[in-house]
């Protein structure tokens, strides 16, 4: 039953993880040939002294990339769940309905990793090349808050999707739009670091929602 699921999940969204990690490494690929310029037109001194005195990472254009990834492999994943009546037929299956969520979530954040790991493969690859170990992990530590903003949004997103009611899908949009603003408060690099332990675990808590909007489908609640 597990290899159902996993492989229904895999036929649902395989066109868009692919279109994902290729959106995600072309924004990526592009922060870097911006670093190659600045280096090719004012050389190497210049990139260190800007990042030092202005504390500028050059992966501005990153920020909000992991967290529409999220949120779109969410609707890719639920909305024909809902829309088709899928949900209603696979949460009849012989097996734990909260463990059916639980897999297809797993799924999508496996997704999302993989996804996530590549950018950072070859954001360190590059930056381990040109930069020392400090600024690179300067790099990489800033960029981290935003992944996990990727994460928490696809969970906000699937418990959205997953919710029986219009009105508390509404209700639902307002606290994840206020939940997802804390990581995008500060454009300061590694503003973060002491709040990342924090983030990771709201984000984990936030897979119980999609089981609050599995009860309230599974027991017809209109409310």
């Amino acid at each position: 039953m597990l290899k159902s699921i996993l492989y229904k999940e895999w036929i649902k969204t395989r066109w868009y993880f692919l279109l994902a990690i290729l959106v995600s490494i072309g924004f990526t690929g592009y922060s870097l040939l911006r670093v190659n310029r600045v280096i090719g037109l004012k050389g190497m001194e210049h990139l260190w002294q800007v990042m030092l005195e202005r504390d500028v990472i050059f992966i501005d254009l990153q920020m909000y990339i992991p967290l529409i990834i999220g949120i779109l492999l969410a609707i890719v994943q639920f909305v024909p769940e809902i829309q088709q009546s899928r949900l209603k037929l696979t949460l009849h299956l012989p097996y734990p309905h909260y463990r059916i969520i639980a897999v297809m979530l797993l799924y999508g954040i496996l997704v999302l990793l993989v996804c996530f790991v590549f950018n950072f493969i070859f954001m360190s690859v590059y930056f381990i090349g040109i930069l020392a170990g400090e600024l690179v992990k300067h790099i990489l530590m800033t960029a981290l808050t935003w992944y996990i903003a990727g994460f928490t949004g696809y969970l906000l997103t699937a418990w959205i999707c997953l919710e029986p009611t219009w009105k508390r899908r509404i209700l639902n949009i307002v606290i994840a739009v206020c939940v997802l603003r804390v990581f995008f408060l500060s454009a300061v690099p590694e503003a973060y670091n002491s709040f990342l332990p924090v983030l990771i675990g709201y984000t984990s808590l936030t897979v119980l929602l999609s089981m609050l909007s599995v009860y309230r489908f599974k027991t017809g609640q209109q409310d």
